[in-house]
């Protein structure tokens, strides 16, 4: 479920950006939030939806599969990455050609909080795992994570330097841009953890079955040497003795 949802979510999102009147937004300088402003907001809105309950259900599945302890800080801040995509349906971005708005502001506050919290809650449980038995699992992870947060530095170099430069953060570079190659990486996050969760569930299975037949084994194999206890003639002759006996 947690890979379909961002499966779904690209192609959502893919859609928008071929099918008019969406497909007129420059994608270059627009940001992917600008699809909820127009006709078709319900599809961003249910791509983003359809993500951020795929992340809720693979954060689920690490936990059952033990990879993630619950109320850890990745546990938190996977949850704060699912959270952060409900708040973004519902608090839309600025329409500029009203002006701004606090729903705009709130966007902007939630949209970079989450857009940090997953790599930051991905690294955090691919660091715990890279010498463990999950290991090749974790250094994928890890490896999309960092790049999450190398696609989101301009963004934040740009926020940082505005008061320095006086231009505005949104207008050093391409916005449209670096938030789809951000966006990319994440979701590339969200299925890869999605994969993990999904194998680990297959192995607890596998050895689920394996301990269980090894359990069904061990029952018969103390069934037969019950039964043999329970014969004098095993126990207490030899097979030479006990055909002498029965000859005589």
């Amino acid at each position: 479920m947690g890979i379909a949802g961002a499966a779904a979510c690209l192609a959502l999102v893919g859609v928008l950006h071929v099918v008019p009147p969406s497909s007129l937004i420059n994608p270059w300088r627009r940001t992917i939030s600008e699809y909820a402003l127009h006709d078709q907001a319900w599809v961003f809105n249910l791509a983003l939806a359809a993500l951020a309950l795929g992340s809720l259900a693979i954060l689920v599945a690490l936990v059952v599969a033990r990879i993630v302890p619950p109320g850890s800080a990745a546990a938190l801040a996977l949850a704060v990455w699912s959270a952060s995509l409900f708040a973004v349906i519902v608090f839309p971005k600025h329409n500029w050609s009203l002006g701004p708005s606090v729903s705009g502001h709130i966007h902007r506050g939630v949209s970079a909080v989450g857009f940090l919290a997953l790599p930051l809650g991905a690294g955090l449980v691919a660091y715990a795992w890279r010498h463990g038995r999950w290991r090749r699992y974790a250094y994928g992870t890890l490896a999309l994570s960092v790049l999450s947060l190398l696609a989101f530095s301009p963004i934040a170099v740009a926020f940082l330097q505005q008061p320095l430069t006086g231009i505005r953060w949104w207008r050093v570079f391409p916005l449209g841009t670096v938030e789809r190659v951000l966006a990319l990486c994440e979701v590339a996050t969200v299925i890869a953890l999605g994969w993990w969760a999904a194998r680990a569930h297959h192995g607890e299975s596998s050895q689920g079955r394996l301990r269980g037949t090894s359990s069904r084994r061990r029952q018969r194999h103390s069934s037969m040497a019950a039964e043999a206890a329970s014969d004098p003639m095993a126990t207490t002759t030899s097979p030479a003795t006990r055909s002498q006996n029965v000859g005589s």
